[in-house]
């Protein structure tokens, strides 16, 4: 049997059109329904019984000149605003629904020279009562951009809480603000210096009528064993063994609740409080000079997982800028193929009985 082709660039008349349909729904009566709902929708709605005869036909062309006026606005279903009887699940209050992560430009004072414009990582809650449905999550971003041209500070922050709190008519509200920030700092022997990055983020929380300004910094350093150093050391001396004691890129991450009623708590103040407590800060710019001063500091100051969260806590406590505060220290080994890890506290806000099963996960800083 020969089969003669159509011409695919020729036009098709009514009465080629009139065939095809008729091979079309020949073919959906042995169809399955996973084979007649892969068919383009338009022509889906051809065969019969898989779509209403009075269906309307849908217009696939996006329209640019649409205008949108108050009426039509009125008439949109808002679901997220619903009545209670749309809850899926308990009705319990969540303490925290909202976004993460919308980027956007930020400045920033500094404590010496001029403003600094960074590209901000913004998280914004709010509490949701147990009879409400939902929240409109865009009005997060839209009262945060309201403030975004402005400097920065804890009372522009304030400002964007206030108003989503009101915007979305809920109790509490949090907003945290993450962003790497520059410190040129010296080389230790050289005379160069470079850009330290600092990862740091701030919070505002109000809870209960309370609210609290906190700022977490991660703070990168080296840590040398002080056991390590000792028996490399009793090598040397006992049986004229070289040998040298392990060190390894360390992390610090300092969560402070910042006094309300003293003066600014700079950036660069929590960095340089950071340094006296423990001095071997990872270095940027490194000549040769600059590597053995490096491993000077590090035998001057040999230091233990727990010495490290206990070297934070002093410096700390005797900061009058400091309310309650979490240090959590990873010594991440390189003799062992696990590391060591610390936390300590003071104060309520950071008390916790249980960690996150990924905490220690998150303090790697890689290069």
């Amino acid at each position: 049997m020969n089969f003669h082709t159509r011409d695919l660039n020729e036009t098709p008349d009514r009465e080629d059109a009139a065939a095809a349909l008729d091979v079309l729904r020949a073919w959906a009566k042995t169809a399955s329904e996973a084979e007649i709902s892969q068919l383009d929708p338009s022509v889906a709605r051809l065969v019969p019984g898989l779509v209403p005869e009075d269906y309307p036909t849908l217009s696939r062309e996006y329209p640019a000149d649409f205008a949108v006026d108050g009426d039509y606005k009125a008439s949109l279903p808002d679901l997220q605003n619903g009545p209670s009887s749309l809850i899926r699940g308990a009705k319990q209050q969540i303490q925290h629904v909202g976004i993460s992560n919308f980027r956007l430009p930020i400045r920033f004072h500094r404590k010496r020279g001029e403003d600094l414009t960074l590209e901000t990582s913004v998280t914004g809650t709010v509490s949701l009562e147990a009879e409400k449905k939902g929240i409109n999550m865009s009005r997060i971003m839209r009262s945060f951009y309201k403030h975004a041209e402005r400097t920065f500070s804890f009372e522009v922050i304030e400002a964007a809480l206030d108003d989503y709190k009101s915007d979305l008519e809920s109790f509490d509200a949090r907003i945290q603000m993450r962003f790497s920030y520059p410190v040129k700092v010296e080389s230790l022997r050289s005379g160069l210096s470079g850009y330290q990055y600092y990862d740091i983020a701030l919070e505002l929380v109000e809870q209960n009528g309370v609210r609290q300004k906190i700022m977490h910094l991660d703070y990168v350093y080296s840590s040398t064993c002080p056991c390590s150093l000792e028996l490399s050391e009793h090598a040397r001396m006992s049986r004229g063994q070289l040998a040298t004691p392990h060190s390894q890129r360390s992390v610090a991450r300092i969560s402070v609740v910042v006094d309300c009623d003293a003066d600014c708590l700079w950036f660069e103040d929590l960095i340089e409080l950071c340094r006296r407590a423990v001095p071997t800060e990872t270095q940027v710019m490194v000549k040769r000079e600059d590597e053995q001063a490096f491993a000077e500091l590090n035998a001057a100051n040999p230091i233990f997982v727990e010495d490290a969260a206990r070297s934070f806590c002093a410096e700390l406590l005797a900061d009058h800028h400091v309310g309650d505060f979490r240090i959590i220290a990873s010594h991440q080994e390189s003799l062992h193929s696990h590391d060591a890890v610390s936390v300590l506290t003071e104060g309520p806000t950071f008390a916790a009985d249980s960690l996150d099963p990924k905490l220690f996960n998150t303090l790697f800083h890689v290069g």
